[in-house]
């Protein structure tokens, strides 16, 4: 997967918005900025994942268009995306104007959604794995088509991100409309995700090589932990192919310690790249 000219490493960081007041979080994602974090990614959830259930927690794109309006360098972003909340036109409408009041440097990460209480509080069918899946299939190209006829339009191509493994459905999405795939998993079953999305791209007539490949470290998700040395943690990562690293930070506090060095092995993986 890996293109003829590499990739530069890029660091991401994931605000998990849990039990944290909003100046929280724009602290958090402050610090990001001044740290030389490349992404920062909030989460499409209603309700926390883990600590108390139903503990504070703040909406996905009111919040990324407050982050576009704050920030004047970093990419944002949501990882990702349910797309089972929003009418797919209307998303991409709003996918557009976060775009422009950031200047062209959001990232559409979009999936089909599993957490079912989501689903169901807020009235949503939360159907099966399979049929959200076909939901995402037909929700793309029209999110794709009103892009394209929107006044005034996006500020570029607005990156498309898609999340997760399965192997039938997510990963032919992936090679038909993604410009980023993000693997939430470790390094083992990685190798065989990449060979069957090198398949389904050779079947739509893609270059597998055009999508940049992503994944979380330090057990990115519910279990809210920090990476182990990027040396150990992203080295075979980075063998593999994956270019963006994404950590996460968890509220209220959103300690950013564990960052750190990430950034600073970025800096010497890209320096040694381009030397």
């Amino acid at each position: 997967m890996t293109p003829a000219v590499a990739r530069p490493v890029r660091i991401a960081v994931q605000l998990q918005p849990q039990d944290a007041e909003y100046g929280r979080i724009r602290d958090g994602l402050r610090r990001c900025e001044d740290a030389g974090v490349d992404i920062a990614f909030t989460w499409d959830h209603f309700f926390p994942l883990r600590g108390d259930p139903d503990g504070k927690h703040l909406e996905c794109w009111t919040t990324l268009a407050a982050w576009a309006e704050q920030t004047s360098r970093i990419e944002i972003g949501a990882l990702v995306t349910c797309n089972g909340f929003r009418n797919p036109d209307l998303l991409a409408d709003m996918t557009r104007t976060v775009d422009h009041i950031s200047e062209g440097r959001l990232i559409l990460g979009i999936g089909s959604g599993w957490f079912e209480r989501d689903f169901t509080e807020y009235g949503y069918a939360f159907g099966t794995a399979g049929s959200r899946l076909d939901d995402l299939a037909e929700a793309l190209p029209r999110i794709e088509s009103r892009l394209a006829r929107l006044t005034p339009p996006p500020t570029r191509d607005i990156p498309v991100l898609i999340g997760g493994g399965g192997e039938k459905k997510t990963l032919r999405l992936v090679a038909q409309h993604a410009d980023l795939w993000h693997w939430f998993s470790g390094p083992e079953e990685l190798p065989r995700k990449l060979d069957v999305l090198r398949r389904h791209c050779a079947e739509v007539g893609r270059d597998s090589a055009d999508i940049e490949v992503c994944a979380g470290v330090g057990g990115l998700g519910r279990a809210g932990l920090p990476p182990g040395p990027p040396e150990q943690e992203g080295a075979p990562l980075l063998a593999l192919g994956v270019t963006t690293y994404t950590i996460n930070a968890v509220g209220p506090d959103f300690d950013l310690d564990h960052v750190v060095p990430w950034l600073a092995w970025r800096d010497a993986v890209n320096a040694e790249r381009s030397a």
